[in-house]
């Protein structure tokens, strides 16, 4: 049966496997998440499962949601998200999925919004050259140069490595593998880096293009 769990991202430390070797990685409080409702082929077209995680007071959701959680006897989640798996047969609103649907040796892609670094120049975003210091090109060397041709195509085309805004947008990281799993607490260790600030919520789910 396919996998997936909403978690927040704690933070990274190490740990060391039967050999003695330091492993990094990043740990994930995975779960408690509930089963919200499923999504059929005959009613929406396809299969999907929508899990909640992270308790919400009553009073902070809204009418819409509300009708939602009573629907399917579910308490109020503060986050939710679909997962499409190809048999959702065995999933029931109002299951409780925890840490341990995964196992140590599961390869997984996660989910994140990365950290946002405000406006950036061009050498920071797209890491482009910087200019030569001498010969004129001052007062800066951290311009972005040329952006196209002369009178013909007379513009700059659409798509152009610019300055702008950095970060704070989804990003998936995949076939990272589950190092350990701690049940009791609901926690995932991951190996390597996942993205987010700590804190943010992230998405695990089995790996799509697994080796």
């Amino acid at each position: 049966m396919q996998k997936g769990l909403i978690g927040k991202k704690i933070g990274m430390t190490q740990i060391f496997d039967e050999s003695g070797k330091v492993v990094p990685v990043t740990v994930v409080e995975a779960g408690p998440c509930a089963v919200i409702t499923k999504k059929t082929a005959e009613n929406d077209g396809y299969e999907a499962v929508q899990l909640g995680f992270g308790d919400v007071k009553a009073q902070r959701v809204n009418k819409p949601m509300k009708g939602h959680f009573k629907k399917n006897d579910v308490a109020p989640k503060k986050v939710l998200r679909e997962f499409r798996f190809k048999d959702c047969s065995g999933f029931n609103s109002g299951d409780i999925l925890k840490a341990d649907v995964f196992a140590a040796g599961d390869i997984v892609d996660v989910v994140g919004t990365s950290k946002g670094k405000g406006t950036a120049g061009a050498i920071k975003r797209w890491n482009f050259a910087r200019l030569k210091e001498s010969h004129g090109t001052g007062p800066v060397a951290r311009h972005a140069g040329s952006l196209g041709a002369c009178s013909d195509p007379s513009r700059v085309f659409k798509g152009k490595k610019l300055a702008g805004h950095l970060g704070h947008e989804r990003v998936t990281i995949q076939n990272l593998t589950v190092v350990k799993v701690d049940a009791e607490n609901n926690l995932i260790a991951i190996k390597g880096a996942i993205p987010g600030p700590k804190g943010g919520v992230v998405v695990i789910a089995d790996a799509v293009k697994k080796a």
